[in-house]
């Protein structure tokens, strides 16, 4: 549903900006926090469901969540600033899980189940009768064609062959969108999120209409460590193009220090220094050491791979993720004591942005739809903000900046050995969503993948359709496509290499 500014993208948007104007004004936050719920929804009169108390409720956790604090017990009282005090901090801060679900927001939809609607003629040739395998379907001369449930195993046959597309077959929105079957109903039949399996794709949050599935975030957090000084330094992912209307490159870093950052810089520099080192490993791996390598730099792939494949885990490049090799590049050139905000599509972000070994790297994340909302809280004007030559980013190549759509690390990977080794061979396979990743990885693991180069991308057309992306995800990748053309011939990644990769690793 990204493009599509729907009820739950307005609610959403509500509490992004309404969290990020009470951070900024530092008031008495445990009182204000009780009073938003109020704010973002006033009146009398309900205007998203059928109890304005209830939406009240739902935003109340929806705040809470914002802020990185967990759901509030549903069978204990407690108030919306219950907890507050943990959250007040100027570092990075949230309770796991990160992907949670309000449970009196879900609708219980069904897991799965077909049915025949009041379109079915009960024609004569009745091929769904026919086609199905467990002879579920019953037709009755002038009526309309009967399912037993206890007989149908959801195959679908029928649905597809229904001359008057008769036939549906619902599924839980969530659940199908979940590439890791993670989500399954509770005892009353809402959904709940098995987190053994759940890799933080956030594919459900965005397939959720009825908005009852929500990521925590850090937005709070940031804001408080930009106003008692720190010197916090934005790395914004390539995805970030089209995303603002009325926002262009050569205004974003303009209207990034409206919002208090010291300074900005694309990630798409660390996506080259990543180039580098995933196409090293490649040709020092494959194929003496290991069939074939896959790539490292979307979480969620890199998690479903080593929890769902893990003889296959040390088959992933060991390269830093750009994230990680641009917030080291900062803390270099800027001092330790800085502090790097990634901002881009991607909800898994958080997760790894919190594993021990990056934490000290990478201070918090941003979506892009959290940050919208601290440049609503801060009323940038996109339209008025001047056009600074020396604010472009020229540093990072297409290549790096063609990372944020599906294939294009394998492709930036295959360009970077066919400059090192032009006579090698380099064989390619890309997968996006993670129910297409596994299905890459089980054709890899039969063999039919030796000597390839893999890339899993956990979003379906890559980061550009991540869960924190505002723009559809067909003309966002249009726009990342002219942009790539704007990149600069010659890029500094050669002098980046050679300078600072010893230091990043």
């Amino acid at each position: 549903m990204r493009g599509i500014y729907t009820s739950v993208t307005e609610i959403r948007r509500r509490v992004f900006t309404e969290v990020a104007r009470l951070s900024y004004e530092g008031q008495n936050y445990a009182q204000e926090v009780s009073r938003l719920p109020y704010k973002i929804i006033p009146g009398e009169v309900n205007s998203f469901r059928n109890s304005i108390f209830l939406e009240r409720a739902i935003v109340s956790e929806r705040i809470r969540l914002a802020m990185g604090l967990p759901l509030r017990p549903m069978d204990e009282q407690a108030p919306t600033n219950s907890g507050m005090e943990n959250s007040v901090i100027a570092q990075k801060y949230y309770d796991p899980p990160l992907v949670n679900i309000i449970k009196f927001a879900c609708n219980a939809c069904p897991e799965k189940k077909v049915e025949v609607t009041n379109l079915c003629r009960g024609c004569l040739a009745h091929p769904c009768v026919d086609v199905c395998p467990k002879d579920a379907l019953t037709f009755t001369p002038g009526g309309q064609t009967v399912i037993d449930q206890d007989k149908c195993i959801k195959c679908g046959k029928c649905v597809d062959v229904c001359p008057y597309h008769a036939i549906v077959k619902m599924e839980r929105p969530c659940a199908a969108a979940c590439g890791m079957n993670a989500i399954h109903s509770d005892d009353l039949g809402r959904a709940q999120i098995d987190q053994d399996k759940c890799v933080s794709c956030g594919m459900c949050l965005v397939n959720c209409p009825f908005g009852a599935i929500v990521d925590k975030g850090q937005i709070f957090q940031l804001i408080q460590s930009i106003r008692q000084g720190d010197r916090v330094y934005a790395i914004m992912a390539p995805a970030f193009v089209n995303q603002f209307p009325g926002l262009t490159v050569g205004k974003l870093k303009a209207a990034m220090r409206q919002l208090g950052f010291a300074d900005t810089f694309e990630v798409a520099v660390g996506a080259d220094l990543c180039t580098i080192e995933e196409a090293k490993d490649f040709m020092r791996e494959v194929p003496e050491h290991q069939p074939f390598m896959a790539t490292s730099c979307c979480p969620s792939w890199s998690v479903m791979a080593k929890k769902l494949f893990p003889e296959m885990a040390d088959y992933i490049s060991m390269a830093l993720t750009p994230m990680v090799l641009t917030a080291r590049l900062v803390k270099k050139h800027h001092g330790k004591d800085c502090k790097v905000v990634f901002v881009g599509p991607c909800s898994a972000k958080k997760l790894e942005a919190s594993r021990r070994s990056i934490r000290s790297d990478v201070d918090f994340v941003l979506t892009f739809e959290e940050l919208m909302g601290m440049f609503e809280a801060r009323e940038v004007d996109f339209d008025n903000l001047e056009v600074d030559p020396v604010d472009d980013f020229n540093k990072a190549s297409a290549d790096g900046r063609g990372f944020a759509v599906g294939g294009g690390v394998a492709q930036a990977v295959a360009n970077a050995i066919k400059k090192l080794d032009p006579d090698r061979e380099v064989k390619v396979a890309s997968a996006q969503g993670l129910a297409e990743c596994k299905k890459l990885l089980m054709m890899a693991k039969a063999g039919k993948y030796n000597g390839y180069l893999l890339e899993g991308m956990g979003c379906p057309g890559g980061c550009m359709g991540g869960a924190g992306t505002l723009a559809d995800p067909v003309k966002a990748a249009a726009a990342l496509s002219k942009y790539k053309k704007e990149a600069p011939i010659e890029t500094a990644v050669e002098s980046l290499y050679e300078n600072d990769l010893a230091f990043l690793n």
